[in-house]
């Protein structure tokens, strides 16, 4: 099976601007593409890691891949999905969040000895004239037409600045100096990136004649169609220190029994006749094995096999019981802070357990919250230094979520 029916069977594939013509040229030629990151955060999230994924698949299959990190479309800002214009930031910031990307795109792509690229769109875009810009490429796009794109009619109400207009030309001429520069003719990235792909294939067509194709995958979302990756506590990053390696798996674990067999083909390596065949069967009770090695597999991807392991030992032995798993997520509260006692809901604000205290009153109040195998039903409730057996306690949140506070 080629990589263009590997990535379709697996139901990642959501449109593409010339289906057979992509079909046969990476069955034929080695093939350049390219994927772009705007560095908005000092970390990916799982909304990217669906990206690099399909990236991997590609490279695999002996295609090599360009990331583009957006050090010049990052100053700008991209309008699609967005209700209201994104938060300028500093040069010395989007610096900083390209090297963090670099970091964890390497677990994923393989950067060794020209396998594939990274590259900064600033390199360029930051030293064009804008008067040669709007002459070479600004007459080429149509107002009326881009008009038309939902990314930016859902802006009219709310007001869409020049500023963002400009997003798709940029875009566009990014994919026409990979072109030139390194031979890409492919584009990929989340359907929602669909029209300003369109604008790079074109741009191609009309300046320099040639032939340029662009591809879009499906969005994580789930079966009723709400985008995936928030959470409580925010963002699932890839990044350890922002979201932890047992909330990451755990996250994967409690997917809803219906999502299970799409994530394991859309989101794991495994053999997708082997899903078909281990898991597309399962009910019941029985998904929670497939639900596991969904968590096991994502976590594995992203975070290594030693902290995968860890995860899936800390999430059985919590499941079972033993709540005193070394591997069980940890925070820490200094003994300074204690004083007479400090209250549940400071407690889980300060571990982390709950992002703010209206969030953990809200928890204590509806039975959500068991310190050391009592429940809390006292928003008021104090915990001492005499609470903290053997120097910590343990804060269950619901069912699954467990977590040891250790007095420092």
């Amino acid at each position: 099976m080629g990589v263009f029916q590997e990535l379709k069977s697996r139901g990642l594939i959501a449109q593409a601007t010339h289906e057979q013509e992509i079909e046969q040229l990476l069955e034929k030629e080695h093939v350049t593409f390219y994927v772009g990151f705007d560095p908005t955060a000092d970390s990916l999230h799982i909304g990217h890691y669906l990206q690099l994924l399909v990236m991997s698949h590609m490279q695999r299959a002996g295609h090599r891949p360009i990331a583009l990190i957006g050090g010049g479309t990052g100053m700008i800002g991209d309008p699609t999905g967005r209700a209201d214009m994104r938060q300028m930031m500093t040069v010395e910031t989007i610096e900083h969040n390209c090297e963090c990307f670099k970091k964890q795109m390497s677990r994923l792509v393989d950067f060794s000895e020209g396998k594939a690229l990274m590259v900064n769109n600033g390199d360029w875009l930051l030293k064009l004239n804008y008067i040669d810009f709007l002459r070479e490429i600004g007459v080429h796009f149509s107002v009326n037409k881009m008009l038309t794109y939902e990314c930016f009619k859902s802006r009219f109400e709310k007001g869409l600045s020049f500023l963002e207009f400009n997003y798709m030309p940029m875009q566009s001429y990014d994919f026409l100096t990979l072109y030139r520069k390194y031979g890409c003719r492919l584009q990929l990235g989340g359907n929602d990136q669909w029209s300003n792909i369109i604008g790079g294939v074109e741009l191609i067509r009309r300046i320099e004649g040639g032939e340029a194709y662009g591809m879009t995958f499906n969005l994580l979302t789930t079966s009723d169609g709400k985008k995936m990756g928030k959470t409580q506590k925010g963002a699932v990053w890839l990044d350890a220190d922002k979201f932890s390696p047992y909330d990451f798996f755990q996250y994967w674990r409690n997917v809803d029994d219906g999502e299970v067999v799409r994530f394991l083909k859309m989101l794991t390596f495994l053999p997708v006749e082997e899903i078909e065949r281990e898991y597309a069967h399962l009910e019941g009770q029985q998904l929670n094995h497939a639900k596991e090695v969904l968590a096991y597999e994502v976590t594995k991807q992203i975070h290594g096999e030693e902290e995968a392991k860890k995860a899936l030992n800390a999430a059985k032995n919590v499941f079972s019981g033993s709540a005193h798993d070394e591997n069980m997520p940890t925070a820490e509260i200094a003994k300074s802070e204690l004083g007479e006692g400090i209250g549940i809901l400071d407690l889980l604000v300060k571990s982390k357990i709950a992002p703010s205290k209206s969030e953990a009153r809200r928890l204590v109040t509806q039975g959500g919250i068991t310190v050391n195998d009592k429940k809390v039903d006292d928003a008021a409730q104090l915990f001492t230094e005499g609470d903290f057996h053997g120097g910590f306690i343990i804060v269950k949140k619901g069912k699954k979520s467990v977590t040891k506070v250790v007095l420092a």
